[in-house]
């Protein structure tokens, strides 16, 4: 597992010294120095970004899972800095990292599946959508009924659907677009 800070507007420089060997982690070397490249493109893009729009935070790089996990954070999370760069429901993070993910595309001619967080808005969110799971698989067990969920982006139903069958019960997504939701169902007995 690799991790590093890049600085943005203005920060230090750093990296962290509990880099892991990659073997570790079942990766080999090759597929993890192609992550650390896009976290690097995309990384500088956002760091450009940030600097434009005249915003502090620090870019943080990790490799791990076979995906480039990038994080912008701000020195204080509470003072609410970098709220915009997540948006309502997180659509702005979505749309920032839909814009990464092009950047690295256009540099490396490879399709990056890299996750951006901002300020911890995915761990946050996360625990949220393991709780829904979690409340709509107990509904599905004591009622025997389906239950539809709000419609969310391809990464939260995602996380979502392994909630659903680590609990034992079926999920499946319906809906195009920006609809698209999750139905879960009782597993059949």
């Amino acid at each position: 597992m690799t991790a590093e800070n890049v600085p943005a507007a203005g920060a230090e420089e750093s990296i962290d010294s509990a880099a892991q060997d990659p073997a570790q982690d079942g990766e080999s070397s090759a597929t993890v120095s192609r992550l650390e490249d896009e976290g690097d493109v995309a990384a500088d893009y956002l760091e450009e970004l940030l600097d434009i729009a005249d915003i502090d935070g620090d870019i943080d790089i990790e490799v791990r899972n076979g995906r480039t996990y990038i994080s912008i954070v701000s020195e204080d999370p509470s003072s609410g800095s970098l709220n915009g760069l997540v948006g309502q429901d997180g659509e702005v993070l979505e749309a920032l990292q839909e814009l990464a993910r092009l950047s690295v595309l256009t540099s490396t001619d490879n399709r990056s599946r890299l996750v951006l967080d901002i300020d911890g808005f995915r761990e946050v969110r996360g625990k949220e959508l393991r709780d829904i799971a979690a409340d709509a698989v107990k509904k599905t067990k004591e009622t025997g009924d389906e239950v539809a969920l709000e419609p969310m982006s391809a990464y939260e139903r995602k996380i979502v659907h392994d909630v659903v069958a680590e609990l034992g019960s079926i999920s499946e997504s319906e809906g195009e677009g920006s609809g698209r939701h999750i139905v879960v169902s009782p597993a059949d007995s």
